[in-house]
């Protein structure tokens, strides 16, 4: 009788994991990646556009990311928008490309970073909770209009409560992976 909602449950906890995976993706590590400036937005022809729609970029070294943009006008413009995100990066133009030299972090940027991912890690985990207490909701529901039984409630009830530890630990050991990462020298 409840498969429907465990179906939605079970998507949209996939789906809070999936855009946890891509918030971290952002958090820079003393690596280069291509995901860091994946949230920049560059001015184009009067429309904010993601920056990997107006330009190439590749990583051609551990401590290197290079922006070839589609039309050569747009360099300043990527590079304003690169100075105004919060990565903390001055970018290199030599007039063909831009050169973002990530520096290695210290410990104390390093620190920063680890309890921002906690902090992300939390705020995602908020959003399983709010799932299982929307499907719980449901359940209740169900049950007042008869549809299923106390039993069958109670029986849902932990079904869900082990569905939404499963997904939690997914995110705390994709949190774990982050965090060595961050903490890599």
């Amino acid at each position: 009788m409840a498969a429907d909602i465990f179906e939605d449950a079970e998507r949209r906890m996939h789906k809070a994991v999936e855009a946890l995976r891509q918030d971290l993706s952002a958090i820079r590590t003393g690596r280069a990646s291509a995901a860091l400036v994946d949230r920049i937005q560059v001015d184009y022809y009067g429309a904010p556009t993601p920056i990997n729609q107006v330009c190439q970029i590749s990583v051609p070294e551990a401590r290197l990311i290079v922006i070839q943009p589609y039309e050569r006008k747009l360099l300043t413009d990527i590079e304003k928008a690169i100075q105004k995100s919060d990565l903390g990066i001055n970018p290199n133009n030599d007039g063909q490309v831009i050169r973002l030299n990530i520096p290695p972090l210290n410990e104390e940027r390093r620190r920063e970073m680890v309890k921002t991912l906690h902090k992300k890690l939390d705020e995602h985990k908020v959003a399983i909770r709010n799932i299982r207490r929307d499907a719980q909701d449901k359940l209740r529901d169900r049950e007042k209009k008869k549809e299923i039984t106390e039993d069958e409630l109670k029986r849902s009830s932990e079904r869900l409560q082990k569905l939404t530890d499963r997904y939690i630990d997914e995110m705390d050991k994709v949190g774990k992976t982050k965090e060595l990462e961050i903490l890599e020298v």
